[in-house]
């Protein structure tokens, strides 16, 4: 349930320094300092249209990737989530964007909950790939890993809660956006975020609130950014 916004460059490791190359990070490290921090690398086996096949993040360079986690396979409010980012799929390719759904399940029950039909708790045929992390060792890279329970979501104050990481093209950290258990993550919303961190990674500008791909943007210019309030008021 929680949700990993990840954006990814060509087929090759990030360019990382060689401290970075030496670091890891704990989730302190990827919730406090996000900015200009690299995603976590991964491989992963996965269902992939009914086959296991191994997946790594480094697969996707030149892509952006919504890699979100959820709870557990088999529970009650995720497959609502998992559905809807594979229905949605298509629309996040048109935009340059896979879509990976990730828990500490096996492969095994993944296949098996995809197996299982909706009408009894199961997801059914899956357009976008689930990954399997029994090891835990992705959801503890990515700060989600609630330990004593070995189930991946995020822990912030006193709240077990679900994360957003926005990652950009050169797989470095931009985004950590937080939701309550009991609430999953807009689709629109995460199409959202990847349609506006492309532009400004492309143009350079900035995305006012509201923002979508054709309207308006900001200048980030004390001087140009007034032609854009002008229009505005």
């Amino acid at each position: 349930m929680c949700s990993v916004f990840s954006i990814c460059s060509t087929v090759q490791p990030f360019d990382l320094s060689p401290q970075d190359k030496n670091t890891v990070y704990s989730k302190d490290d990827v919730i406090t300092k996000h900015g200009r921090r690299p995603a976590p690398e991964f491989t992963a086996t996965a269902v992939v249209d009914g086959q296991f096949e191994e997946v790594k993040l480094s697969y996707y360079r030149g892509k952006y990737v919504v890699l979100f986690f959820y709870l557990l396979d088999f529970t009650f409010v995720c497959p609502t989530e998992i559905v809807a980012f594979s229905e949605r799929a298509e629309e996040f390719r048109k935009s340059d964007c896979e879509v990976l759904a990730a828990s500490t399940d096996s492969h095994f029950s993944h296949l098996a909950w995809i197996n299982t039909e909706k009408k009894h708790g199961g997801l059914g045929p899956m357009k976008i790939p689930l990954l399997a992390d029994p090891t835990q060792a992705i959801s503890r890279d990515y700060g989600v890993l609630k330990e004593d329970e070995g189930i991946a979501y995020r822990s912030v104050t006193k709240l077990w809660d679900k994360g957003l990481f926005g990652i950009d093209d050169k797989g470095i950290l931009k985004q950590i956006p937080i939701n309550d258990l009991s609430v999953v993550c807009s689709v629109d919303e995460t199409l959202h975020l990847v349609q506006a961190f492309q532009h400004t990674d492309k143009f350079g500008e900035v995305c006012p609130a509201g923002w979508r791909p054709g309207r308006d943007t900001i200048v980030p210019d004390s001087q140009k950014s007034n032609e854009f309030f002008s229009k505005q008021n």
